[in-house]
């Protein structure tokens, strides 16, 4: 009647993935700020919803609704991404569909082929001729340029002004020059 199998482990092992996403190495030199680091592909066909959280970078090809937390890392949005999230990583880069907000500790690139609504906040950001961008921006200053004062307004001047009370002059005054 019924048959038994030998390898009941090498069929389930088979039959079974649970991980939807693969972890690739970079086998090829690569001039990004990926290179020669691991990385999380989210596949084409794959659909992540809620936060994803790690220490590598990660490639969105798939879809994604969420939150993405990955403070130290790249975030790339591929040209066949579609991202609906709130991204903290150390750098993004947008080839796909995003909507929602960025917070970088280094630089955002929008590519041409890029199409983004949302916030970002980062130190640095390029945008490629082409892209689609409607953003709210934010570039956060370094520490040395934080302490100056603008150049629109000497020191000595802003100082000196503020000191002066105000003088009010009726409009009257300026009737019939």
């Amino acid at each position: 009647m019924l048959k038994k199998r030998k390898n009941h482990k090498d069929d389930f092992s088979r039959d079974f993935n649970p991980d939807p996403v693969s972890v690739e190495k970079d086998s090829a030199p690569s001039f990004g700020p990926m290179s020669k680091e691991e990385r999380t592909v989210i596949g084409q066909h794959i659909s992540v919803e809620g936060i994803v959280r790690g220490k590598e970078n990660l490639v969105i090809e798939g879809s994604m609704k969420g939150s993405i937390e990955l403070e130290k890392h790249h975030v790339t949005v591929g040209s066949n991404g579609q991202v609906e999230a709130e991204i903290h990583a150390d750098s993004v880069t947008i080839s796909g569909h995003l909507i929602g907000n960025i917070h970088a500790h280094g630089k955002v690139e929008i590519t041409k082929e890029a199409d983004f609504s949302g916030e970002i906040k980062a130190k640095r950001i390029s945008v490629e001729d082409g892209a689609y961008l409607k953003a709210v921006i934010e570039l956060e200053r370094d520490a040395k340029k934080q302490g100056m004062p603008s150049s629109a307004e000497p020191a000595g001047k802003a100082s000196s002004l503020s000191e002066k009370p105000a003088v009010n002059v009726p409009l009257e005054s300026f009737k019939g020059k």
